[in-house]
Parts: C-alpha cells; structure tokens; sequence
C-alpha cells in the first residue's frame, strides 16, 4: 500500500537563514492548493501592466533612436561622381535642411509595424494555448535546434530586456537633475536590476501589483501629450505637412530616390527597439488568467493599440513642437543629457507655469518607473524559457526546478546577474544597448514568423483560415527579417557582434548540456534492464509468500526506508544493494518519493494530481514486488517543490512509526567526475544527508557506479 503524508506537524523548525528568507521572500506556498492558481495568475488588466509594459515602455527609446538616425544624416554624402567641397553652400534665404522632418514617415511604418507583429504573435497564440514563445514555436514548427538557438537569442533578448529598459528609465529619471549628478547614473540603475530581481524571487503577483499605479500615470501623462500637442497647435500641422513634403522632395534630389529609401530603411530599422516586446505576451501565457487564449489576445489588443497610438503621436509630436536631436546633448561635451521625451514635455509645458514643471517632474517619473516595469518582463519570461530548454535538456535541470514561492529561482537569479553584469559593462549607454536588444529580439521574431509561415503552408487547404494566417505571418516575417538584416549589416562593427558572440556561445553550452544529458541517458538505461529482469523474474520460492497474499508486518525486524524516484534501475539497484550487504537483516520496507512540482506540471490543479496519482503508481511497483519476494513493504508519497524539505517532514513520521529504520538513498557515480556533473545534476542526496545530520537521523548513501559498458545484475 501507499499513504501520502500531508501534515506538517513534524516540519522542521528553520535556522536564521531560513527565517530571514521567510521574512524577505515571504511564506512557502502549497502547490496543491487551488487557490494558489487562482492567486498567481494575471487577468488581461494585469498582464498589460506585468507584460504589455515591455512593449509600451519601448516609446521612450526606440523613436528616439528613429530621430536620432535622421540626425546624423544632416551630413549628406554628396552624389556619385562629386566631390563634398565643391557642394554649394545653401543660400541665406534658403530653408534649412531637416531631415528629421522625415520622421513622420517612419512613424506611419513603425505604427503599421506594431500591428502586423501583434497581429501574427496572436495566431501564435491561438496556435499555442499553453504559451507559444519563440522557443516553443520554432521547436515544433521548424525544429529542435531551431528551436534552441531561439531560446538561446530569447534568453540574450530578455537580459537585454532588463538592463536596456533600467538604463533608459535611469536616463529619464536624470532627465530633470543636473548634469553634476549624473555620475550616480549607473549606481541607481544597477540598484533597480537588483530590487526587481528580489520582487521577482517573491512571486509574480507580488511584482505587479505594486506597479499598477505607476503604469497607470505613465499612460495617463504620455496619453496626455499626445492628444494635447496636436491640439494646442493645430494651425501648424498644415505648415508642418507642407514642410515635410518639401524635405521630402528636397532630399529625393540631393540624394535620389535609392539613397533616400535606404536612408529611411536604415532610421526605421534603427528603431527596431520600438517593436520589442510584443512577443511577451505570448510567452507568457502560462501566468495568464483562464481560460488563457482570450485573456493573451486581449492583452496583445490592449498592448498593440497603446503602443501603435503612443509611438505614432510621440513621434507626430516631435514635428509640432519641432524637437530636434541636438537639444539633447550637453553644448560643451557633446553628451547626452536628456531624453527625447524630456524635451517634447517640457515644451508641451512650457506656458503652463508651476504646474507644468510639477507635470514634467511626475512624466518622466512615471517614464523612469515604467521602464522598471518593462525590466519586468525580462524576470517574467526569460525563466520561464529557460525551464522549457531545461525540461528539453538543452539547459541544466535546475532550471526547470521551482521555490517554495513556486518560482523559477534559479532562472531568475541568473537573468538578474547576467542583466547587472550588462549594465556595468556597457556603463549603461542605452544607445548600445538598443542595438544589442534589437538584434536578438528580431532573431526570435524572424524564426517564430518563419515557423507560422511554414504552419500555414503545410495546413494549407485544412484550414478554412489558412491565406489569412499565411498573409499576416508572411508579412510579419518580411517586415522583422527586413529589419533584422539591416540592423546586423549597419552595426555589426559598432558593437552588433557582440551579442551574435555571446548568443552563439550561449548556443554552444545548450549543445553541451543536451549532449551531456543523452550519454547520462544512454548509462541510465543500462541500470533500466534491471526492471525487465525483476518483472520477469519468477518470485524467490524460498521467501515468497502464496500468491495474493501480502506479508505480515514483522515490528521486531529491522525496516529499510529507501527513497527513490520512479520505479527504475537506480532504485532496484538501491534495493538489491541493501539485501545483499544487509543479508536477512532487513525484513521490512519503506519507499519514500517526493512528486516534484516544477515548471513543466505547474499548469494548474489537475496537474499537480496527475503528479500526485502518478508517484502512488511508482511506489506501489516496488511494494507489489517486495509482497511477491517475502519482504513487508509500503509507500509514501509526497508532493512539493524541494524534495529536501518534503524528506524531512516525512522523515520523523516514518521513525514514529518504524522506529529505528534506518534510510537509504542511491548515488550515481560517473566514469568521470567534473564540474559539468555539479552543473547538470543536483546531488540532492547530499542535501538530504545534510539535513538528516541535522535532524540526528542517520542515512546511508548507496553509490550507483555508472559504467557505459557493463551490465548490471539483480541481487
């Protein structure tokens, strides 16, 4: 038989740390509970603030690199053939020459490009109700190894992610102190990284609801400026058009019309960061209110339209109040000093007195804050890829490993140092940053689109839809690789390289892990035989008791407890070991297994049951053979996120009522010990074996030596 133990009355009391963990992090929660689901999951309100927030937040550095491109065209190249000194100068009556002017067109695209990319990511979703991230999409519409090196760029992207939006946010909230202060810059944006990655190790939840006040003035002030701008100046916008068709024509002739699309090509793929985090939502879905695929499209709708409407009017808003790149920079050095939107506020402002400025202080407050919010997503998704590569064993198991706050820990503590070590040293330069982000973002928007693509084809003439999804992912997919050959072409050599380096080496290691975990794999399955053999073997004749029978409980013979983990060879061989060092010394039998809830079956209540029904399976095969061998035997099963903490409040019911059991627990011992084996395996035997020690029981480790070629043999 089996029994699960759900009491906690024999729960260890924690030591310091484990009280100041309770204290920071806040109390374990109970995966079993159905209100926890309830609880963690977001509805589309929420998921546009925790999700939606990376998208919108981009309006704050992705126009400005649009007009920052324009810019630093001021400087034509002359027409082939001629050379720059012998240009004429412009007459004195002349106009002055403002490509910037031409920004209007790149914010009709960029709008039209927030659309079509959310428009194609919510057929993703439609496709993918369980979340369809760029790892998931092109793993199963393209390939495996697709597949990966779009986890792997999603993983880069996501670091990215937090430092770019908290580097930004630092550049808002500086926007209004003077420049004496700015040094303290990077101090207060590596503090940020380090604040969000402790909200996040509290839970979901936790780190969005505070934040819905933020995001709410950051929409309200931005929303604001757009509508009023065009409103308070609405005789120039006639002048303002007129302006913008003479540059347009002006330039057609000085440059011609290839140079003048090329130039428009590059200042809007040079605002790719605009279109970043429209793929959040959909691999977020798994913390989304059900039912899920209407939530997800209704926060890609709420994010879709504020993003299309916010970069469209801030940029509009840059021709009516005339904003112009150099306004920026300090005079003397040449530094950046403000944001874009710093100046576009306070020119918006300007006649509105006291409150204006107290308008522009709480504007780009909120600006700051958003992108803290943005940050969010980063902490949001990016564990959530990583356990998905790690239950495909292109990552270290670990990650796919959850907190007693049902968090992806692990995942979140790397993301946080990888985001804090970018920060320093990129020294926070949003403009470098940007590039970075972009290209990665664009590596998953061209394979996801690709994978779409080919979905459509294959379904072609089954799906009553099917020209509609290959029109929208097909555009999608020329519209994001467009812009990702551009981007790589144009800022390979001013730092573009960097992130295809890290991102390629990050693919190596993910080639490493999976190759790892196959020859562990393949050694494991040479242990599997000893379950062909014990179900095949006939009962030992000498012991067995008649069949159906179950042995009576002997409380005078000694009582083996042995945790394992599935009926497999590692736990056959843990029990063949123990009766073959023990003699007869042992006649009754106790397995222990702890059902670990980790990100691939916390989807919901059924789940964590069918994980629950499935270990009681498991554990009943041992007993069933111990009853068919003579020996007593029974289950005990437990469900939980740590499989230490589990074994230890089982561990004191288990000697209250058998007592002087002594526990066994098997080890792997590799051909090879190294690093890698401390990397890819948790060891979580010792861990027992320290927690034991500390509780005064005794266990005995069992070493399981590996060996690729020999055949291991029962008892």
């Amino acid at each position: 038989m089996t029994r699960q133990n759900p009491d906690n009355q024999f729960e260890p009391q924690p030591g310091l740390f484990g009280r100041l963990k309770r204290v920071v992090l806040g109390r374990a929660r109970n995966p079993a509970d159905a209100r926890v689901f309830q609880h963690l999951s977001l509805i589309a309100f929420f998921a546009w603030v925790g999700l939606g927030a990376d998208g919108l937040s981009s309006s704050c550095y992705g126009p400005e690199e649009v007009q920052r491109t324009l810019h630093e065209s001021q400087v034509q190249a002359p027409p082939a053939g001629q050379d720059a000194s012998a240009q004429p100068a412009p007459a004195a009556n002349q106009p002055a020459r403002r490509p910037e002017r031409l920004g209007i067109f790149i914010a009709l695209a960029s709008a039209l490009t927030v659309l079509v990319i959310s428009a194609s990511y919510s057929q993703i979703i439609e496709l993918f109700p369980s979340g369809g991230g760029g790892y998931l999409v092109a793993s199963k519409l393209l390939s495996p190894h697709l597949g990966m090196v779009s986890g792997c760029a999603l993983i880069i992207d996501y670091v990215l992610t937090i430092a770019v939006s908290i580097a930004s946010g630092a550049d808002a909230f500086f926007s209004f102190l003077p420049p004496a202060y700015h040094h303290y810059k990077l101090a207060a944006a590596a503090a940020g990284v380090a604040v969000l990655t402790l909200m996040n190790l509290r839970g979901v939840k936790e780190s969005v609801v505070p934040l819905v006040p933020i995001f709410l003035v950051f929409v309200l002030t931005h929303a604001a400026v757009v509508i009023y701008g065009p409103i308070a100046r609405h005789e120039e916008i006639p002048l303002i058009a007129a302006d913008t068709v003479r540059e347009f024509s002006a330039a057609s002739v000085s440059l011609g019309p290839l140079a003048l699309m090329l130039l428009l090509l590059r200042a809007y793929s040079m605002g790719a960061g605009t279109y970043t985090g429209i793929e959040a939502v959909s691999n977020g879905l798994p913390v989304l209110r059900q039912p899920r695929v209407q939530t997800g499209k209704r926060t890609m709708r709420y994010m879709a339209i504020s993003l299309a409407f916010m970069v469209l009017g801030l940029m509009l808003g840059y021709q009516i109040y005339n904003v112009h790149y150099s306004q920026l920079l300090d005079p003397q050095t040449h530094q950046k000093i403000k944001t874009i939107n710093a100046v576009l506020f306070e020119q918006v402002a300007s006649g509105w007195g006291q409150s204006g400025q107290a308008f522009v202080l709480i504007a780009l407050l909120s600006e700051a804050a958003i992108l803290l919010v943005a940050a969010q997503t980063g902490f949001l998704d990016a564990p959530r890829v990583m356990a998905n590569m790690a239950l495909d064993r292109w990552m270290p198991s670990r990650f796919a490993s959850l907190s007693d706050r049902l968090v992806t820990q692990n995942g979140i503590l790397v993301i946080g140092t990888g985001a804090l070590v970018t920060m320093l040293v990129t020294g926070g330069r949003v403009e470098l940053l940007v590039v970075l982000y972009s290209i990665n973002v664009f590596i998953t928007f061209v394979l996801s689109q690709l994978g779409m693509v080919r979905h459509w084809w294959i379904a072609r003439g089954q799906e009553s839809r099917w020209r509609k999804g290959l029109v929208v992912n097909g555009l999608g997919l020329v519209l994001t690789g467009l812009i990702l050959i551009t981007v790589v072409v144009l800022k390979f050599h001013e730092g573009g390289y960097v992130t295809l380096v890290v991102t390629g080496a990050l693919v190596g290691v993910a080639l490493l892990t999976r190759r790892h975990y196959g020859r562990t794999l393949q050694m494991l399955r040479r242990l599997d035989s000893l379950v062909e053999a014990a179900q095949a073997s006939p009962p030992d004749a000498a012991n067995a008791p008649p069949p159906g029978t179950v042995p009576a409980y002997d409380p005078q013979a000694k009582t083996a407890v042995i945790l394992v983990n599935n009926f497999n060879g590692l736990g056959l061989h843990s029990v063949f070991n123990v009766i073959r060092l023990f003699g007869g010394l042992f006649k009754n039998f106790v397995f222990v297994q702890v059902g670990v809830v980790d990100a691939g079956n916390f989807k919901g209540v059924q789940e964590v049951e069918a994980l629950g029904k499935h270990i009681q399976e498991e554990v009943q095969k041992y007993v069933d053979f111990m009853h068919r061998n003579g020996y007593w035997a029974e289950g005990v099963t437990a469900v939980g996120t740590d499989v230490v903490n589990e074994v230890a409040r089982q561990a004191p019911i288990i000697l209250d009522k058998h007592p002087g059991a002594i526990f066994f627990g098997g080890q792997l011992v590799f051909p090879r010990e190294s690093m890698l084996n401390l990397m890819f395996h948790n060891y979580v035997v010792f861990s027992i074996q320290r927690s034991f020690y500390r509780q005064g029981i005794p266990l005995v480790l069992l070493p399981i030596r590996v060996n690729p070629e020999a055949q291991p043999q029962p008892a």
